[in-house]
């Protein structure tokens, strides 16, 4: 990993450059001081998402979601679980796929729950249906180094 990556705040959208050594040091935004890497899935929209999946550096793991969702609702615990192991390398993130027509439809998402792995906004892998914690892990491996966070 570089000296530095950028992360773009989920709540103000201003870009961040925070030093890679720093990344588990809970780093926060420069302009709005909310935290960057807290280990908790960033709520995404159709006005944010594309910015924050583009321009942050980290690998993104996006759950597509509906509340009315039974099986979704069964993973989020899950999901929230595997945010808070894969920070500071990895950043989850939820669209609420009703409240985020157009990105649910870009990504052509035709069930839910499914999970999207992308780097530098290009997806790199998919799957669909509920997992528990092991296969949401397993399923992120093969496209992330956990350690340093490379592709």
């Amino acid at each position: 990993m570089n000296d530095a990556v950028l992360l773009v705040c989920a709540q103000c959208a201003q870009m961040n450059r925070i030093p890679a050594a720093r990344l588990d040091d809970q780093p926060r935004c420069g302009r709005c001081k909310q935290p960057l890497v807290d280990g908790q899935p960033i709520t995404l929209t159709d006005a944010n998402f594309e910015r924050f999946v583009s321009r942050s550096e980290l690998p993104v793991v996006v759950d597509f979601w509906a509340a009315w969702c039974g099986p979704c609702k069964t993973m989020a615990p899950v999901f929230a679980q595997a945010a808070a192991r894969l920070k500071p390398r990895v950043l989850l993130a939820k669209v609420d796929t009703d409240a985020a027509p157009l990105t649910a439809s870009r990504y052509n998402i035709r069930s839910i729950p499914t999970l999207v792995v992308l780097r530098d906004g290009f997806e790199v892998a998919r799957q669909s249906g509920a997992v528990d914690l092991a296969r949401l892990l397993a399923f992120v491996a093969p496209h992330v180094d956990i350690e340093s966070g490379h592709a």
